[in-house]
């Protein structure tokens, strides 16, 4: 475990390192290529925030446009997963549970798509790719879908582009303090990864025991 917590971390750390350091017209696609994985079929969990933080607080001057390089990859990753979903119900099926998939389906009924929006603003744990595949399995308009994606995701990163341009300094150290500790980092979100997993799946198995009884209570009078 800890050696592969040791091999995340250094990956993360020189994926970052390069597109902070190279030229903006070497960081750029690069940027969109990681972003757009990030929000098809891998999971890279905040690794464009962090990048933009990083690229920003390095490359103040690149406050104005950089943070939509991975606005722009997050929509093609999207319109990957949303193609894919469209095309098979099954693959949404097989990769979310049911009861989540029901749920979605009800706020996407309520509110159209305005309710990728929330997902798409704000990072991890708030759920993102199941709002994404339902999309295309409810066949929602690709052109509304796709310029949702594009604001929330713009709104988003550009909020963590004018932080770093502020708090520069302050980013900084940050970033050197991770750099030295990210293996506990790691190690501390796997944990509470793990707790926030052990709570629902108990809580979980507890309701659907009491529904279990209930039923047997009724089926007994």
């Amino acid at each position: 475990m800890i050696e592969m917590l040791d091999w995340v971390s250094e990956w993360f750390l020189e994926i970052s390192r390069w597109v902070v350091s190279l030229p903006v017209y070497l960081a750029a696609p690069m940027m969109v290529l990681v972003g757009a994985l990030d929000s098809s079929l891998l999971t890279l969990p905040e690794v464009n925030d962090y990048i933009t933080v990083a690229r920003v607080a390095n490359n103040p001057n690149e406050v104005y446009y950089f943070p939509l390089f991975p606005a722009i990859g997050s929509v093609i990753g999207c319109l990957i997963l949303y193609r894919i979903a469209r095309r098979g119900e099954q693959f949404v099926s097989r990769k979310f549970h049911p009861r989540h998939l029901d749920r979605v389906k009800e706020l996407y009924r309520k509110w159209g798509l305005l309710a990728l929006v929330i997902p798409a603003i704000l990072p991890p744990p708030m759920p993102f790719k199941i709002f994404v595949a339902t999309a295309g399995a409810l066949n929602y308009p690709i052109t509304r879908f796709a310029a949702v994606i594009m604001l929330a995701r713009t709104v988003r990163y550009y909020f963590w582009g004018i932080l770093a341009y502020f708090f520069r300094n302050e980013v900084k150290q940050m970033i050197d303090w991770l750099g030295e500790n990210l293996i506990e980092v790691l190690g501390l979100l796997l944990l509470v990864g793990l707790v926030i997993f052990l709570i629902r799946y108990l809580v979980y198995r507890s309701k659907c025991q009491s529904t279990k009884r209930k039923a047997q209570i009724s089926y007994t009078d």
